[in-house]
């Protein structure tokens, strides 16, 4: 455990810039790892004779990522939760949030697991597929949901060990994750010929694989801790696990928003025409690639806020925030210059349509705006989930979504497509805006004697 005995708002070894590169640092690099699995899963398929193979693989994957990515609150709250107890010097509440988070992430698996027909029957009527390619992909569905207790148990290692200011241990299990699963569809799908079910075999082995060794990594570092088994009585605390359902139901409810905003944007998109929704699905790729670095100094603020927010030590959390703001208001303005200057390459590396990349081209000024707008919605929601502010971020991201949909009806009739990016603009700014309104609140409870939700 880290020291207790630092001055307050002393800087960290190496500086507060070394350490918020020490954790944005291989979060961005294991988010870079994320593209090329998915290069790989589209070569092995496209290798097979039938695109309905390929299709079978992107509505199956698409299934899952928006069942996971609802329950990313399992590794923010983690995060959150550990980084105070980390910070407070407590070693044993550092692994009873470790056991707690693990008890809902197997808790949810299992439900998943056992409501997999029901979920599959809604998840296929919301694709207006081929019956070729909703049968492939339901054999897709079944094998890859055996993995959820692992891909919901990583959310939890990784949050843990971000949590303990430890990017690098999180960087390998990415790491391991996806070069196992590039391995196993090579030799699923090229060699032994499994197609579809292959690839969703390679993705859950993976998966499984990641955590057997996240859970040894957790196993070495508490032996190094010295802390011996938690007691029954700490683990289920009343105040500790009304404290963590709230946290989770905040965040889930922000990242449905989150979710609905996104889907809503393809939803009117595809109301243009063809050309202009694969126009929006090509310039959307420009904000995926300006968020592999923004979400790795969110991650760093989750964690370095949680560290000063657990020690009460306001200066400590003053310097964090700055340092991350800084760093990350530099990554957002040279990605705005990169997609201004290399905008056409990079619409022309992702489509050879001529139609949609002069549709791409026409609305690209958008997507080069949005890195500088959504710096700050990206960096206050690792703010407040390291303090564990859920309901902040819950309430401010319902505002964000009505004010969206409020001018999306608007502006799209008027506008068209230009409405629709600037409808979408908007939300990334209102979602920065409630919260810099929220954070002096937040400021000035950290150094309270007593810090809870309020």
């Amino acid at each position: 455990m880290e020291s207790a005995s630092k001055p307050d708002g002393a800087a960290p070894e190496g500086g507060w810039d070394g350490r918020v590169w020490r954790l944005a640092g291989p979060i961005i690099l294991a988010n870079l790892t994320v593209p090329l699995l998915g290069a790989v899963d589209t070569a092995v398929v496209g290798r097979l004779p039938d695109p309905a193979y390929l299709g079978a693989v992107a509505v199956g994957a698409t299934i899952f990522s928006f069942v996971y990515w609802g329950f990313g609150f399992l590794r923010m709250s983690t995060t959150g939760l550990t980084a105070q107890a980390w910070g407070r010097g407590d070693a044993e509440e550092v692994k009873a949030s470790f056991a707690r988070a693990a008890g809902i992430a197997l808790l949810t698996a299992g439900a998943l697991i056992l409501l997999q027909g029901p979920i599959l029957w809604a998840a296929l009527g919301l694709f207006e597929a081929s019956e070729q390619v909703e049968d492939l992909a339901a054999g897709y569905f079944t094998i890859r949901i055996w993995g959820a207790p692992a891909a919901l148990m990583n959310y939890v290692l990784l949050g843990w060990f971000l949590g303990r200011q430890d990017a690098r241990t999180p960087l390998l299990l990415q790491i391991l994750i996806n070069a196992v699963n590039i391995g196993l569809d090579l030799v699923f799908v090229v060699g032994l010929g499994w197609d579809v079910e292959g690839v969703a075999a390679a993705t859950a082995i993976a998966e499984w694989s990641g955590l057997l060794l996240g859970l040894l990594l957790v196993r070495r570092a508490l032996a190094a801790s010295g802390v011996g088994p938690v007691g029954r009585a700490r683990l289920l605390d009343r105040e500790a696990l009304r404290r963590l359902v709230a946290v989770n139901r905040d965040i889930f409810i922000r990242t449905l928003c989150l979710v609905g905003a996104f889907t809503y944007f393809t939803m009117r998109g595809a109301t243009m025409g063809e050309t202009t929704l694969a126009a929006n699905a090509v310039l959307l790729n420009f904000l995926t690639i300006a968020s592999f670095g923004l979400d790795g100094f969110a991650h760093a603020a989750e964690a370095l806020v949680g560290r000063s927010v657990g020690r009460r030590d306001r200066a400590d959390f003053d310097a964090a925030v700055r340092s991350v703001f800084k760093w990350a208001a530099v990554l957002a303005g040279g990605a705005a210059a990169l997609f201004v200057l290399a905008g056409p390459a990079v619409i022309a590396l992702l489509t050879d349509i001529p139609e949609v990349r002069g549709e791409a081209s026409r609305f690209l000024l958008w997507p080069a705006l949005l890195p500088l707008i959504s710096v700050w919605c990206f960096t206050f929601d690792g703010i407040f989930i390291g303090a564990t502010r859920g309901a902040d971020l819950r309430n401010a991201m319902i505002l964000s979504l009505a004010v969206y949909l409020g001018a999306l009806h608007w502006a799209q009739p008027a506008f068209g497509n230009h409405g629709l990016w600037f409808a979408m603009t908007l939300f990334m700014g209102v979602r920065g805006l409630s919260l810099a309104a929220l954070y002096p609140r937040l400021r000035r409870s950290v150094g309270a004697r007593s810090f809870t939700e309020p």
